[in-house]
């Protein structure tokens, strides 16, 4: 599965997220999760705690 920045995410705990950094060679990713900007959190994931790409910029 190859991941772009600015990508939209589906991680295996069910929450989604906009990828803002691809770090390393697709190791890890910083992304944008939240529904709305008084909630929106910045988290570090894995390659593995990604299930699949919802939408691809």
């Amino acid at each position: 599965m190859k991941i772009k920045q600015y990508d939209r995410v589906k991680l295996k705990d069910g929450r989604e997220g906009d990828v803002m950094e691809v770090l390393g060679d697709q190791e890890a990713f910083i992304l944008t999760i939240g529904e709305s900007p008084h909630d929106w959190e910045d988290i570090d994931v894995s390659i593995d705690e990604i299930e699949k790409v919802i939408h691809s910029s």
